[in-house]
């Protein structure tokens, strides 16, 4: 009859409107085949990164607190997605939280997700082939933000007291599970997030020839105008 001739259309129309595509595995995006596309007057319509925070825990603690620092490193060229690093940092976070509570710790996502990828949406639905233009336009729409890494390159850091420096270590093992590719977790040989080794770090504060910069630290300088900076020695 008309009425369910009618009903029939109705359900197929729903079908073709409701049905869409899942997220794409990593696999897709994983290589940095491309130049880097960033947000820009161009590139318009870029949904927002899933990763919002990029530091946890103690943020505020001076460079003095925190000794112990440990890094997850890249030992691969490719593209960390912003749900990887977002789902990363959780699981990191949840782990130092957990066991060493969350004024113990600052850890820091030192890679942004600014490389948009893009989608080319295909229909597969009945009917499709009708709708469809294969390859005609095939340039895709924004879809996600991805990091772009390199070998060696820092992907997160975790910094602490001496004693939490095993807790920082298992934290980040647990992370890297979130990414694709081999990463290494290592401790490293310097004072928290400053670029000065542990050994010279209290020898050169006392002699002020290093200075607080917050969770950082600057050496001082001979040059400029004459204050705290260029004072020592």
């Amino acid at each position: 009859s008309k009425a369910t001739v009618s009903v029939l259309n109705w359900i197929h129309s729903r079908h073709l409107h409701t049905r869409t595509m899942g997220r794409r595995p990593a696999k897709c995006y994983r290589f940095c085949k491309n130049k880097p596309y960033p947000k820009s007057r161009f590139c318009r319509g870029v949904p927002d990164a899933k990763i919002r925070a990029f530091e946890t825990g103690r943020k505020k603690a001076d460079a003095d607190e925190f000794p112990a620092c440990v890094h997850v490193i890249s030992m691969e060229k490719e593209q960390l997605s912003s749900e990887c690093l977002e789902a990363a940092r959780v699981a990191a976070n949840k782990y130092m939280v957990k066991n060493c509570g969350k004024e113990s710790f600052h850890m820091r996502i030192r890679t942004h997700p600014y490389h948009v990828l893009r989608i080319n949406k295909m229909l597969s639905c009945a009917g499709a082939d009708r709708l469809q233009t294969g390859m005609r336009g095939a340039f895709g729409k924004a879809h996600g933000t991805a990091a772009r890494v390199k070998i060696g390159q820092i992907i997160m850091s975790i910094r602490t007291k001496e004693n939490f420096t095993h807790l920082a270590t298992e934290a980040l093992r647990r992370a890297k599970f979130k990414f694709a590719g081999r990463q290494l977790v290592l401790t490293s040989h310097k004072w928290g997030f400053t670029h000065c080794v542990k050994e010279e770090y209290k020898n050169r504060m006392a002699d002020k020839t290093l200075l607080y910069d917050g969770s950082y630290s600057k050496p001082a300088t001979r040059h400029g105008k004459i204050g705290e900076r260029n004072i020592f020695g």
